[in-house]
């Protein structure tokens, strides 16, 4: 986004007042604040309803209202014994939690099946279910959908997304004839799914291209999902160059990765609530938490309930303490590595022959 564009997104969102807002200086002693990021340059927190000790927030233009807090299903894999899995879920719905966050590959289905029995009993009416798929051709698509559709035990999904959105070629074959958007809009007129977004973890100009394609063939994305923390505003940033867009097509904004999947906290310069109190400051609908414990689950909780915006400067402080160790990407892998990338891994997954070794 050019930045003539940039500043005119922010000042429709977030006010002339904001704009007008100067820089403060940073806390450590003979430095200042970059001139390029403050506090001033986001637009303005989601306002949001607590009811019980649970925020709630609208999620774009949806007409949805959803828990600030959502359970990433990443993580729902991860434990020994699938009871505790149910558990944890079970019990963040119990304590007001809304949006449940999963993917069509996550721990080869194991995610979508545990959440799947942990929404019987009820629990499935209770819930804002989300999962994701690789498919990038509407054959593998339509496929995935069915077996996600399956493996959760439900006969529709509130939300499901194209995944890993991370190569500039990948808005064109979604978009393409025959391609994993057909797919979608068949599966959501058949009353399959509700609502349609995008995820990816890797350059915010993929997402706007992605922007791009939807616009050109007169589509509007419901959600986008994409890194937010407070490292991201000084590199690849999704938080500036992806954000003022969604807000200004009222597009539901999804947080992932508020702690660099626990790397951000490994570089000592700020801490977990810090972390997700930037997410939730920012106008986020959801901030989506990789919770694997009990324990876990109850931090966050606790965090949500004593939740308060961050102040521009308190934005500027903590921005300007990631500043040096986040320039490079070190703590942001998911940018700069394929570590992250399921579907580099395993590209029959979205419906593509291998790579020739030669």
């Amino acid at each position: 986004m050019q930045r003539r564009e940039f500043i005119t997104a922010v000042s429709t969102a977030a006010g002339s007042a904001m704009m007008t807002d100067s820089l403060v200086k940073a806390q450590q002693p003979g430095k200042e604040v970059d001139p390029k990021i403050s506090g001033t340059d986001f637009p303005p927190t989601v306002p949001d309803v607590l009811r019980g000790e649970m925020r709630y927030r609208k999620l774009g233009s949806t007409g949805e209202e959803v828990s600030i807090l959502g359970i990433g299903g990443h993580h729902i894999g991860l434990q020994k014994e699938e009871s505790l899995s149910i558990k944890i879920i079970r019990s963040a719905i119990d304590a007001g939690v809304t949006f449940l966050d999963n993917c069509w590959d996550y721990h080869d289905g194991l995610s979508e099946v545990r959440m799947g029995k942990a929404l019987q009993d009820g629990y499935r009416n209770k819930v804002f279910l989300m999962t994701k798929i690789d498919g990038r051709t509407k054959k593998e698509a339509a496929k995935q959908i069915e077996e996600s559709l399956k493996r959760l035990q439900t006969d529709h999904i509130d939300l499901i997304q194209h995944h890993e959105v991370l190569r500039m070629e990948d808005p064109d074959r979604i978009f393409a004839p025959g391609g994993s958007q057909e797919a979608m809009l068949e599966a959501k007129k058949a009353g399959k799914l509700r609502f349609i977004g995008f995820t990816g973890h890797k350059d915010p100009l993929v997402h706007q291209r992605m922007l791009e394609m939807a616009a050109e063939h007169s589509f509007h994305f419901d959600t986008v999902q994409m890194p937010i923390n407070v490292m991201d505003a000084h590199f690849r940033s999704f938080s500036r160059n992806v954000i003022p867009t969604l807000v200004r097509e009222k597009i539901g904004v999804l947080g992932m990765k508020s702690m660099g999947s626990g790397a951000i906290l490994k570089s000592k310069t700020v801490t977990a609530v810090e972390c997700l109190q930037f997410a939730l400051t920012l106008p986020t609908s959801v901030v989506i938490r990789g919770i694997d414990s009990l324990e876990v689950l109850k931090q966050d909780l606790e965090a949500v309930k004593n939740f308060k915006p961050l102040t521009t400067d308190q934005i500027t402080a903590l921005l300007n303490k990631t500043r040096d160790a986040a320039v490079q990407g070190k703590f942001e892998r998911f940018k700069t590595s394929t570590q992250f990338d399921g579907t580099a891994k395993n590209p029959l997954w979205m419906g593509e022959p291998e790579p020739n070794p030669d």
